[in-house]
């Protein structure tokens, strides 16, 4: 492909060279270049691609496109000097996969809880209709039905386009994909042409990156600024922040709410272990999914549906036969005591809250609720002692334990969560540092019918401990941990 055709839509500043000249691949990562590659000098969070000019072009690169002019050059390179290296990595790595969004129904899923669950009924609702979709999570990226690890919640720009590139290959008609604040900022989903996009709500997250809850919340709403008048922006009414994330957008503005008129409207009916039974705009459905943050996904992915033309009728009916994602409100009982354990990826207060109070509403009454909890490594600080207090709070017993403690020391992680409890929390809890002991000592603790509820790692099948991830699984421990029980 020609440089020219590459650099559409990107905001240049000058170029050395020329732009007909033919290009193999665009990088962002020098180790990646080999002949004839474009490499894009991107100024990242750990790193700062300019560095890597002069390693790039030993691995072979022709064309350099950097925000800052190199000092030197070197014949037979084209230097393409931009505005913001990160949007022209979005345009280019678009452009050179030959701009796999504007071939697909893509449809984008934003918000501080929820994204996984949305994205992964769309796929399994659509896949489930009939076509071929494609789905990239958190969990896990899809291709009409081959699974593809998932290495983060939105892959870099180039690992993006290539996928859905290899999408369209394979046939798909449909993608769903989360969208997260980090993909935003950074510029991963530039130049991506939505059909649709999904708000489920914002809550305190990621302050670690963006330093205020401001610019998190500005962050999100540049998503549905961004949608074409030719897109749908569907929003969660019953959050506070719902109508401000859709007040500038110029696709069609559509709500989803539990509580006001809303386009999607829902009304829960009874909500058990068994499920939820619910009226959607007026007709009842009984769905598998458990709790109230679950009825508000199945309304946000029920107005997705219904937004990309698919029939009402049909949409419920299959909605009604889906589980959700994977570590999400996974539950387990054991054999002997039926005792119930949940494990849940809630790593955030809020999230946490959502499922203390779900299980809050499954209790009959006399039920013990313990809780595993901690925070991750290396990430917001501020929200450990909110989570804490929280599981505290809504929790008769609760077990301060290891997340993803990454590069912290663990002891001091779960120090920060005990900061500032009240007197009656401080009396709710211990802490045990390995995760594996925290999990046994809850289930050691359950009586007949109590309920343990594991949080924060969810799908996750590793814990990371100053750089290596070693094999974990909370649920593989919990099944572990019953079959010792109903011994």
């Amino acid at each position: 492909m020609l440089l020219q055709d590459v650099l559409y839509k990107v905001a240049i500043r000058s170029v050395s060279g020329s732009t007909a000249t033919d290009v193999k691949d665009v990088q962002t990562d020098s180790r990646k270049v080999s002949s004839g590659s474009v490499f894009i000098a991107v100024k990242g969070t750990a790193a700062d691609g300019h560095q890597f000019i002069d390693k790039a072009i030993a691995n072979g690169a022709t064309v350099i496109v950097s925000e800052e002019a190199p000092v030197a050059t070197k014949d037979n390179v084209v230097y393409v000097q931009v505005e913001n290296s990160a949007a022209a990595a979005g345009y280019m790595a678009h452009n050179f996969f030959g701009r796999p969004s504007e071939k697909i129904k893509l449809v984008g899923v934003t918000g501080t809880n929820g994204k996984t669950t949305i994205a992964t009924l769309l796929y399994k609702l659509f896949t489930k209709l009939g076509y071929a979709c494609g789905l990239i999570s958190t969990v896990e990226n899809m291709i009409a039905g081959t699974i593809i690890p998932a290495t983060h919640t939105t892959p870099d720009a180039v690992s993006l386009n290539q996928l859905l590139h290899q999408m369209v290959n394979e046939g798909c008609s449909h993608v769903f994909m989360e969208t997260s604040s980090h993909a935003l900022h950074q510029h991963r989903v530039t130049g991506l042409q939505y059909t649709g996009g999904i708000f489920s709500n914002i809550t305190h997250d990621h302050l670690d990156y963006h330093k205020t809850f401001d610019e998190y919340i500005r962050v999100k709403k540049s998503f549905f600024d961004s949608l074409s008048s030719a897109a749908f922006a569907i929003s969660n009414a019953d959050d506070k922040r719902g109508t401000v994330m859709l007040q500038n957008t110029a696709a069609k503005k559509l709500y989803y709410s539990l509580k006001t008129v809303a386009d999607f409207k829902g009304k829960i009916l009874d909500n058990s272990l068994e499920g939820l039974q619910m009226t959607v705009n007026e007709t009842e459905v009984h769905f598998r999914l458990i709790g109230e943050f679950n009825a508000y996904n199945l309304l946000a992915v029920y107005g997705a549906a219904v937004s990309l033309g698919e029939d009402k009728q049909e949409v419920l009916t299959a909605l009604s036969e889906l589980s959700g994602a994977e570590g999400r409100f996974d539950y387990m009982v054991s054999a002997k005591d039926r005792v119930i354990a949940i494990v849940d990826y809630a790593h955030t207060p809020d999230a946490l809250l959502n499922v203390l109070a779900t299980i809050k509403k499954l209790r009959k009454g006399f039920e013990r609720v313990i809780t595993v909890v901690g925070c991750g490594g290396d990430r917001d600080r501020t929200k450990r002692p909110v989570m804490a207090e929280a599981a505290c709070e809504h929790s008769d017993k609760v077990v301060f334990t290891s997340d993803n403690p990454r590069s912290e020391d663990p002891a001091q992680i779960i120090k920060d969560m005990e900061e500032g409890l009240s007197a009656a929390a401080k009396r709710k809890y211990i802490s045990i540092v390995d995760r594996r002991e925290a999990i046994k000592t809850a289930v050691s603790l359950a009586k007949p019918e109590d309920i343990i509820l594991i949080a924060g790692k969810g799908h996750e099948k590793y814990q990371e401990i100053k750089g290596v991830r070693n094999h974990f699984d909370d649920k593989e421990v919990v099944q572990e941990m019953f079959e010792l029980l109903d011994r």
